[in-house]
């Protein structure tokens, strides 16, 4: 049986019920560490499920803020050095990566030991053990008039992943990486890959490829 839920049933649930609801409704999700420098040169480090694709051609992220109505700090660093990290995140380092999200007054790396890594002289840090790691540069900010979201865009300046996973067409087999997603606000799951299927065409049922 279908359970029904309405405008007005949502809106007059618990505080805690509907925020668990409404962030699972979108399904599984993908996780990335984000990965920042302050101008002082203070490291911060933050679980992020509002990642995602943009465009190819030039390579663009979207990233999702809630409200800055509190201190946020990957924010304000990605504001200040218009540069981020984004870092996959696998089952040997999940715990870690969840802990990152607690409001610690040092630096994440520090504190959850997850280790911090710096390449081709990119301003903010990376994450050591991440098998998929990209570097970002601030493209363009937007401010959601509807509940003052802030959304973040990233240009794409470099990629670092584990050449066994990428195919040669530029397919990554993220379940090669190991890499984790997420559902809700708190629970990670290991991705197993179905298939891939062709190119979808009229009147052509898709094959595996």
């Amino acid at each position: 049986m279908m359970k029904h839920f309405d405008k007005e049933r949502i809106h007059s649930a618990d505080k805690s019920f509907r925020r668990n609801f409404i962030n699972c409704l979108s399904g599984y999700k993908s996780l990335n560490l984000i990965g920042t420098k302050s101008t002082a040169g203070v490291t911060n480090l933050a679980p992020f499920s509002q990642v995602f694709h943009i465009g190819a051609s030039p390579p663009l992220v979207g990233i999702l803020f809630r409200p800055n109505t509190v201190d946020r700090h990957t924010l304000d660093n990605i504001l200040a050095t218009q540069v981020f990290t984004l870092n996959h995140v696998t089952e040997s380092f999940y715990k870690a990566a969840h802990h990152a999200s607690a409001r610690w007054q040092e630096s994440e790396f520090e504190a959850t030991g997850i280790a911090d890594e710096y390449v081709d002289n990119f301003f903010a840090p990376f994450v050591k053990q991440s098998p998929l790691k990209v570097g970002c540069t601030l493209a363009e900010v937007q401010t959601l008039k509807i509940n003052g979201t802030i959304m973040v865009i990233g240009e794409i300046a470099h990629v670092y992943v584990e050449e066994s996973a990428v195919g040669a067409d530029g397919f990554i087999s993220l379940d090669v990486l190991g890499t984790v997603t997420v559902s809700g606000l708190d629970a990670y799951h290991v991705g197993q890959k179905l298939s891939r299927l062709s190119y979808a065409k009229p009147h052509e049922p898709p094959r595996e490829i």
